[in-house]
């Protein structure tokens, strides 16, 4: 094993866990899974998904086509839940800056494998108004195409961001067109990044605004402002 290797979680860690997820999706839950054609059956794939609910990461990790590895605060990594995290291969972040995770996710994608990531930075409407630009980097860096995932119903309404969800209510996933972005000649790393994340936005609330219209399952209110400090100090600010 190669020491680039050794830095990712072992393919091994979504064997078990995945049917965990499943489980959560369609045991404790009635979760609907539509576009799952749309995401690339091999290669590297950014899975980009809107944020309301703490449960989002875990429903979408159930409920996508091909494993993946989950950027997650690093502030549940401790204790049982974050022994858990670690050994179903998700990736700890800290969310006041982290280029380390960035580079370890990039180094998943390397690998050929799949990052899930929730860009809004933290759990509000979920309408996708704003992203952090880590995802761009990403995007830009390894060339892997992004998926924007719309998760609706993990919370409704004027529920708090904490709320657990009922068993048995029914979740909704959708899996939207894969986008891969270039950098353009002549264009700065920081323009490029700029103009990858205005596109990877767009996608994702565009995507997210179809999957209401198809299920007729709206968005939360929010209760807080959005957090974009995800991610922040991308290796593209040094471009």
């Amino acid at each position: 094993m190669t020491d680039r290797q050794a830095d990712i979680p072992s393919g091994w860690t979504t064997v078990w866990s995945r049917p965990v997820g499943w489980m959560l999706d369609h045991v404790v839950y009635r979760t609907t899974v539509t576009g799952s054609e749309n995401v690339p059956t091999g290669g590297p794939v950014i899975f980009a998904g809107n944020h309301i609910s703490f449960l989002d990461g875990p429903v979408m990790f159930g409920a996508a086509p091909r494993p993946m590895h989950i950027l997650v605060k690093q502030e549940m990594f401790k204790g049982f839940l974050g022994g858990v995290l670690t050994a179903s291969g998700q990736l700890p972040v800290d969310r006041s800056g982290d280029r380390a995770a960035l580079q370890r996710c990039k180094q998943v994608l390397d690998a050929g494998r799949c990052v899930g990531i929730l860009p809004e930075g933290t759990r509000g409407s979920g309408e996708a108004a704003d992203i952090n630009g880590g995802v761009a980097w990403l995007a830009l860096t390894t060339g892997a195409p992004v998926a924007p995932v719309a998760i609706l119903g993990t919370r409704r309404g004027n529920e708090h961001l904490d709320s657990v969800p009922p068993p048995g209510r029914r979740f909704h996933v959708s899996f939207g067109n894969a986008l891969t972005l270039t950098r353009r000649a002549g264009e700065s790393g920081r323009a490029s990044m700029d103009r990858a994340a205005l596109e990877i936005r767009a996608a994702l609330a565009g995507h997210v605004q179809d999957s209401i219209q198809l299920t007729g399952q709206p968005l939360p209110y929010a209760e807080a402002p959005k957090d974009l400090t995800a991610v922040a100090g991308t290796p593209a600010d040094d471009h």
